[in-house]
């Protein structure tokens, strides 16, 4: 019992501080709603017709129909997948029409709602940057990307108590008591305590800081050769979106605050830039990954797809299913209604209709991303025979981790 209940006041002391679990790619826009860390109540998936999905008929699904045979590389080992993935892949090569009558008569729509019945949320975009780098510090890459410190210490909750399923936390040991891990702001003021896990050196902060953001990216450097990194862990510390904070103080206006216009701030206010980054104490690590992948690795494991890929959150919508979104383009009315699939989660997607769409690699996906901020409506399709529940309760201040 004592050693139960310091267990729980370690793990109580942490949940103040340090409780998040960020995704191998995507954190949202430069602005993330403001989302309570309450349970999700209510049923989130209501079964719904194909006729409600406006804009089903007229879509290209092959792209999409590409990317659910990736994710049945790992659904195909979960019993409700089993049969569903077996019939898909033996799919292969038929023709637009077979491929949406398959997806008809497999599965059955289901409606996102959100705790209150609504049935719109919002949609935001992310990317795969490129940056400029080098695996040498000089004094044109002077800015390093680590990975992960051996002193960070991820601590499963589910395995000793299986109430708390999916829910990590990290920190680090001080003596004999673990306490959160250090803040970006405690990483950036010391270097030296990551001194020997630069990965490689980067010529620009801003871009490194998006690159967090963001999740994954490819570098060019100094030498020519290119090269992919993508996420590893993250420090334990809740995401803060730092365009709503320029927001919130009157710096910049909602339309303003993309990934563009934070750049642009931080152009015209270079003395204040190191202060506002350090605002978002999330801290993200990468390792480097194989170049010749199709897309960056999302939290599922399966490269992502440019345009057919989302993030979300995994509490309300199963990681890997297809998912029909029915919103609008970047900063138009024009509708945007396409099948994506559900491979990728974030730190600031959290909430029933919410969702990040994956625009892909290099300047116009950034561009794309950068100004997404629509409102949306999601479906997801699920095989026959799945029988909807209520979203899982979470503990106070804690989110889901991968």
């Amino acid at each position: 019992m004592k050693n139960q209940l310091s267990f729980l006041v370690v793990v109580s002391s942490l949940w103040l501080h340090a409780c998040t679990t960020v995704p191998s790619v995507s954190t949202g826009a430069a602005v993330a709603p403001a989302t309570p860390q309450a349970a999700l109540s209510g049923i989130a998936l209501k079964p719904s017709d194909w006729s409600a999905l406006t804009g089903w008929a007229d879509d290209d699904i092959v792209p999409a129909w590409d990317a659910f045979l990736k994710s049945c590389d790992v659904l195909k080992n979960k019993a409700l997948w089993q049969e569903t993935c077996a019939q898909a892949d033996a799919m292969r090569g038929e023709d637009i029409a077979a491929l949406r009558q398959f997806f008809e008569s497999h599965f059955v729509p289901h409606q996102v709602l959100n705790p209150d019945g609504s049935g719109e949320g919002l949609i935001t975009g992310y990317y795969e940057p490129l940056l400029r780098g080098s695996r040498k510090p000089s004094g044109k890459y002077p800015y390093p990307l680590y990975t992960t410190p051996d002193e960070l210490l991820v601590i499963d909750l589910g395995g000793v108590y299986p109430a708390l399923k999916n829910m990590r936390l990290r920190g680090r040991l001080e003596g004999r008591k673990v306490v959160p891990y250090y803040s970006r702001k405690e990483i950036e003021s010391e270097p030296a305590r990551l001194k020997g896990k630069e990965l490689f050196w980067v010529d620009d902060v801003v871009d490194l800081f998006f690159l967090q953001v963001q999740g994954s990216g490819r570098l060019k450097l100094e030498d020519g050769e290119m090269a992919r990194v993508g996420y590893a862990e993250q420090n334990g510390h809740p995401y803060r979106s730092i365009g709503r904070l320029l927001v919130e103080r009157g710096e910049l206006s909602v339309e303003e605050a993309s990934m563009q216009g934070i750049r642009a701030w931080g152009q015209r206010n270079p003395a204040k830039l190191a202060g506002l980054l350090n605002e978002n104490a999330s801290f993200v690590f990468f390792r480097e990954l194989p170049t010749g992948a199709s897309g960056p690795l999302g939290s599922l494991g399966v490269p992502l797809t440019a345009g057919r890929s989302l993030a979300v959150d995994t509490r309300v919508i199963p990681k890997g299913a297809p998912v029909f979104l029915a919103t609008t383009w970047p900063a138009t009315d024009k509708q945007l209604s396409r099948l994506m699939v559900a491979q990728d989660t974030g730190g600031a997607i959290k909430g029933n209709v919410r969702a990040d769409f994956f625009w892909g690699f290099g300047a116009e996906a950034g561009d794309q991303a950068g100004k997404m901020r629509q409102q949306g409506k999601l479906w997801v399709l699920m095989p026959m025979g799945y029988v909807p529940e209520p979203p899982a309760s979470q503990a106070p201040q804690m989110q889901q981790a991968q």
